[in-house]
């Protein structure tokens, strides 16, 4: 356990950083679950409110630094193809 104030400071610090961090990540994992389960029940008007959403969230999420850029590119292309291919569209 910490002794020096400057230590037990941290320790507060990096508790607090690793509650808002993992609630940001599991706000980040809720939004990509509700955008599957909207792409399995095929609710076709509220697709493309529900992508820009997800979207919104996953950019927010690499800008932020909970997930990295690559990744968050890659959530957004796959669930971009997802939801043309369930509006009809061509993936191309």
């Amino acid at each position: 356990m910490a002794n020096h104030i400057s230590a037990l400071k941290r320790v507060r610090q990096t508790d607090r950083r690793t509650a808002f961090n993992r609630l940001a990540k599991t706000r980040l994992r809720h939004q990509i679950r509700d955008m599957r389960r909207g792409l399995a029940a095929k609710e076709q008007p509220d697709l493309n409110a529900l992508m820009q959403r997800t979207f919104s969230v996953v950019d927010k999420a690499a800008q932020k630094g909970y997930i990295k850029r690559g990744t968050a590119a890659r959530y957004k292309r796959r669930l971009h193809a997802r939801v043309k291919a369930a509006l009809g569209q061509t993936a191309a």
